[in-house]
């Protein structure tokens, strides 16, 4: 009985033992930080430009081409978050696709085009990535927020200044949109066709009073005005080469 009944003691205690021991590993695997992957450690290094940091992960094999979460390559997050020490490691690296897109359909140089971050273009096209894109293009996105270096960039690479979107809206009509009169007036005066209309009949002069950019609807007007007598019937094409 005695024995039976010790036995029973060491059985509880040794499952007490057993249950203490769990819970300080548990315990232990909590208060140590889990190492980061990979390819974590290189994403953050890039959007903390840390070119350090990137030339080391290379170095050890990691791939230029890898895409987070989201399906973004280096090279766009690179261009998003104005990381140009890292976007010039990244472009230096001959494996890298400088064209690739992200789940937009967005490229690095069209994400540098909207941050108006010149540098990092000037290395892209220096690197002989493509100016010209099907659909949107990085002439649109510079447009859009009004970047007249980059336009200037641009199109001084023979960028297509009539280029339309999918639904055939042009750089012209985006700068419209947006309100951005040295823009419109950069793009015009290099040979931009304020005639053009997108697939729903849209011109850059549509496009300025639908959004009540009133200055530059007025002086779209103007400009539409003092041409009349001198040129052809709207077009409705989506692009024309600069």
């Amino acid at each position: 009985m005695m024995a039976s009944a010790s036995f029973s003691r060491f059985g509880r205690f040794g499952r007490s033992r057993g249950l203490i021991a769990g819970v300080l590993l548990a315990a232990c695997a909590l208060a140590q930080p889990a190492l980061a992957a990979p390819a974590d450690t290189l994403i953050k290094a890039v959007k903390f430009d840390d070119d350090a940091g990137v030339k080391k992960q290379l170095a050890q094999g990691m791939d230029p081409n890898l895409v987070d979460n989201t399906g973004a390559p280096l090279i766009v997050i690179a261009a998003r978050e104005k990381s140009d020490k890292v976007g010039q490691v990244l472009a230096d690296n001959p494996k890298t696709d400088l064209e690739k897109l992200d789940a937009a359909g967005e490229n690095a140089m069209m994400l540098a085009a909207l941050n108006g971050d010149a540098a990092f273009v000037n290395l892209l096209i220096a690197k002989d990535a493509e100016v010209n894109k099907k659909g949107w293009t990085p002439l649109h996105y510079a447009a859009t927020n009004g970047h007249d270096e980059i336009v200037k960039i641009l199109l001084d690479h023979s960028a297509y200044i009539d280029a339309g979107s999918p639904n055939g809206t042009t750089p012209l009509m985006m700068a419209a949109r947006g309100g951005h009169l040295s823009t419109v007036k950069l793009l015009l005066d290099s040979g931009a066709d304020l005639r053009v209309k997108n697939q729903i009949g849209m011109t850059a002069v549509d496009f300025a009073k639908r959004y009540n950019e009133k200055d530059v609807a007025e002086g779209l007007a103007a400009r539409l005005q003092s041409m009349q007598g001198g040129a052809s019937a709207p077009q409705s094409g989506p692009n024309g080469a600069k």
